[in-house]
C-alpha cells in the first residue's frame, strides 16, 4: 500500500505538470506581430497587440508573459482540474502513509500560468505577479487614440477611433488583484484554483466591441499595434508630423491656402507635434493630446467663435487637441460618458495625418470639423454597433456662434472584419457668426471594405473607403433646398472615394483617389489667409456671401513605406482645382508693403482688410508634391 502510494503520488505529479504545461502552450493570443504590420491571426485583440505567453516546468520560475490574455474556459476546466488532482494525491499519501509534506504538489502550482481577467480585448500590458503565484486580476485598455471604435478623426483612436479607432475599451473596469503565492503547503495554491474557479463560475463578462477582428486596415485608424510604454494607470502616446511640400505655382510668400493640412511651400515645417495619452483607472478615464507647430495656429484661425465674448478662447485652447475626461459603466457591452474636446468624426479621416491613407484629404474631409467640444456618450449595444449622441458648442468650435449648441450622431456598424459602415448627423446648430436664425443641416456618412487579404502575398491587402456629404443651412436669409423669396440657395454636396493597396507584408503601400465639392454660399469652405484673413474677420479678396459659387474637385496618389509599425516615410502628388481662383499663385497672398501702417505679422492693418495697391495672386489649379514623416507612439 504504502508502495503504491508513493507511485500514486508520483504519477499525480506527472499529469499536473502534463495539464499544466498543455495550459500554457494551449493558451490563446499566441502570436507575434510583425514590424512589417502583417495580418494578424484570429487570436489578435482590436487594437491588434500581440502577446506570448511562457509557462515554466517544474519548480522553474516561469517567464512573464507580455501580455496576459483573459482566461477561456478550456483554461478555467485545466485549473479546476490541477485542484482535483491536488486533492487526490493528497488523499493518496495520507493512505499510503508517507508521511511526506505537501511541498511537492505545492510546488506543482508554479507551472500554471499567471492569468488575468480583463473586460478589454486589446493591449493589456502592465505589471504581472511574481513566479509561483497565480494573479486574478482586471485591467483597463490601454489601447491608443487610434480608437478602434471612434474610428475617424481620431482616436483614437480610436480609431478616432475610427474611429478610432477609441471604445468601450479604451478604458473599462478595472478590479482590486488578488494574488497568491504558494509558500510549501498545498493549501495556498488551492484557495487561488478555488478563487479561479468561482470567478469562472460567474457570469461571462459581454464581449469587448469590435475586439474580434483587426481593424487597422481602416482609412482614419492608427496601425499600431501595440504601445511599446504602456502601464496599468496611464498609456502614454507621442506623434510627429514634420513635411516638405513642393508647390508648382511657386508663391513667393511660400503661403499655402485652401487646406488643413498643408500650409506652407518649399520649406520643413512641423506640421503636429503631439505628446499626451489615455489615463484609465477604476473606471475612469482620461485623455489628453497637445498640438504643437502649424496646427497650434492654423487650426484655431479656422474657428470664428472666439470673436464672440471675451477670454480668447482661440488661445486658451490652441496647443490642445484633445483633452477630455469621463467614466465607463458596465452597462450592456459598455458606455462611456466623456466631457470636453474630442476628434469629431466628420469626414472619414482622421484628423491626425499618420492614421490615414493619404496625407491630403480630400474636400468633404478637409472642410468638415475635425473636433466638437462639449459631451459625447458612447453607448455598445453589441459588440459590433456603438451609438453615440453629442452635445456640443457648434461646428469645429471652442465656443458657441450665437445663442444656440449643436447636437449630433455617430452610429457605427462593423458586422464583419472586412466592413465597416458609418454614419454622421448634425443638426439644429446655429453656426454662422452674429446670424442668429440661421440652422445647419448635415450627414456625412461612410463605407470602408477590405475586398482582398492575402498577408504573404506580393499584394498583402486591397480596400476603399467612399464617403458621401449633403447638408444646407436656412434661415437667416438663405434657403435650403432652391433659390427662394427667404434667400439664395445654401448646401453643400460632395463625395470622396479612395483605394488601397498593400504590398511586401503591409511595409509598402499606393492609394490613389479624389473627390468633388458644390458648396453655394461657401460656408465650409476654407478661406484663404489672404492678409491674415481667418474665419472670424474674412476678407472682400474672397467673400463668403449667400449665392457665391465654389464648385472643387481633386485627385491624389500617395506612396508609403513604413518599415516599422510606429512610423511612415510618405511621397504623395496632389492636384487640385477649383471653378474660381483661389489657390495660392505666384505672386503670393501677403502684402509686402502697407501705404497705411505699418505691418505687422506680415498684415497690413486688420486681419483681411483691404490693402491699397495690393491684390493677391489667386489660381484655379494647384499641383503639389508633398513630403512626409509621420511617428507615432
Amino acid at each position: 500500500m504504502g508502495s503504491f502510494g508513493k507511485n500514486a503520488t508520483w504519477m499525480g505529479v506527472l499529469l499536473v505538470f502534463v495539464v499544466a504545461g498543455m495550459l500554457g502552450l494551449g493558451a490563446p493570443g499566441c502570436v507575434l506581430a510583425d514590424d512589417g504590420g502583417a495580418k494578424d491571426s484570429a487570436a489578435k485583440d482590436a487594437s491588434g497587440g500581440a502577446t506570448k505567453s511562457d509557462a515554466g516546468g517544474g519548480a522553474k520560475a516561469e517567464k512573464k508573459p507580455d501580455a496576459p490574455a483573459a482566461l477561456t474556459e478550456r483554461e478555467r476546466m485545466l485549473l479546476d482540474r490541477v485542484e482535483q488532482l491536488e486533492r487526490r494525491v493528497e488523499e493518496l499519501e495520507a493512505k499510503g502513509g508517507t508521511g511526506k509534506k505537501a511541498d511537492e504538489t505545492s510546488e506543482t502550482a508554479k507551472v500554471a500560468p499567471e492569468t488575468k481577467t480583463s473586460t478589454t480585448a486589446t493591449n493589456s500590458g502592465g505589471a504581472t505577479g511574481s513566479s509561483g503565484s497565480i494573479a486574478v486580476s482586471e485591467k483597463p485598455n490601454t489601447s491608443s487614440s487610434s480608437d478602434v471604435a471612434d474610428m475617424g478623426r481620431s482616436n483614437t483612436a480610436p480609431v478616432h477611433d475610427p474611429a478610432g479607432t477609441e471604445s468601450a475599451a479604451n478604458v473599462t473596469n478595472s478590479a482590486e488583484s488578488t494574488s497568491v503565492s504558494s509558500a510549501g503547503t498545498a493549501e495556498p495554491a488551492a484557495a487561488a484554483a478555488a478563487a479561479i474557479g468561482t470567478q469562472g463560475a460567474t457570469k461571462a463578462a459581454p464581449a469587448e466591441p469590435f475586439a474580434y477582428a483587426d481593424w487597422t486596415w481602416l482609412n482614419g485608424n492608427a496601425r499600431t499595434k501595440d504601445s511599446p510604454m504602456d502601464t496599468k494607470f496611464f498609456t502614454p502616446e507621442i506623434r510627429a508630423d514634420i513635411d516638405y511640400v513642393y508647390d508648382f505655382n511657386h508663391p513667393k510668400d511660400d503661403t499655402i491656402g485652401g487646406s488643413s493640412e498643408v500650409f506652407r511651400s518649399d520649406e520643413v515645417q512641423v506640421t503636429q507635434l503631439g505628446v499626451g495619452g489615455d489615463f484609465h483607472y477604476d473606471n475612469v478615464r482620461a485623455r489628453v493630446m497637445t498640438q504643437f507647430g502649424l496646427y497650434s495656429q492654423t487650426t484655431p484661425r479656422n474657428d470664428a467663435s472666439p470673436s464672440r465674448g471675451q477670454w480668447d478662447l482661440d488661445n486658451a485652447y490652441r496647443y490642445l487637441s484633445e483633452a477630455y475626461g469621463g467614466y465607463h459603466f458596465n452597462w450592456l457591452h459598455g458606455v462611456n460618458v466623456d466631457a470636453g474636446i474630442f476628434m469629431s468624426y466628420i469626414g472619414l479621416f482622421s484628423y491626425y495625418n499618420f492614421d490615414n491613407w493619404a496625407y491630403q484629404p480630400s474636400y468633404v474631409s478637409s472642410n468638415t470639423p475635425w473636433f466638437f467640444n462639449g459631451v459625447r456618450v458612447q453607448i455598445f449595444p453589441t459588440e459590433k454597433l456603438k451609438i453615440e449622441p453629442w452635445f456640443v458648442n457648434g461646428w469645429q468650435s471652442y465656443g458657441r456662434f450665437n445663442g444656440r449648441p449643436g447636437f449630433g450622431m455617430q452610429i457605427l456598424w462593423r458586422p464583419v472584419g472586412w466592413l465597416s459602415v458609418l454614419g454622421n448627423e448634425y443638426l439644429l446648430g446655429e453656426d454662422a457668426l452674429n446670424t442668429p436664425g440661421r440652422v445647419r443641416y448635415h450627414s456625412d456618412d461612410s463605407i470602408e471594405i477590405k475586398y482582398y487579404d492575402k498577408p504573404y502575398n506580393a499584394i498583402s491587402k486591397m480596400a476603399f473607403s467612399l464617403t458621401g456629404d449633403i447638408g444646407c443651412e436656412h434661415g437667416g436669409g438663405v434657403s435650403c433646398d432652391t433659390n427662394s423669396a427667404k434667400g439664395p440657395k445654401q448646401d453643400f454636396l460632395g463625395f470622396m472615394f479612395y483605394n488601397r493597396m498593400w504590398f511586401d507584408r503591409d511595409k509598402l503601400g499606393l492609394t490613389l483617389g479624389g473627390g468633388k465639392i458644390n458648396n453655394p454660399g461657401r460656408y465650409l469652405v476654407l478661406l484663404p489667409p489672404i492678409n491674415g484673413a481667418t474665419a472670424a474677420s474674412g476678407t472682400p479678396y474672397f467673400t463668403e456671401n449667400p449665392g457665391d459659387p465654389f464648385k472643387a474637385w481633386d485627385a491624389s496618389a500617395t506612396f508609403d513605406y513604413m518599415p516599422k509599425q510606429y512610423i511612415t516615410f510618405r511621397w504623395e502628388f496632389d492636384h487640385r482645382a477649383a471653378n474660381v481662383p483661389y489657390f495660392s499663385g505666384p505672386g503670393g497672398i501677403t502684402p509686402t508693403s502697407c501705404p497705411t501702417a505699418p505691418l505687422v505679422e506680415n498684415i497690413c492693418g486688420s486681419p483681411g482688410a483691404i490693402v491699397p495697391g495690393f491684390t493677391p495672386d489667386l489660381k484655379k489649379i494647384e499641383n503639389r508634391i508633398d513630403l512626409a514623416i509621420l511617428v507615432k507612439f
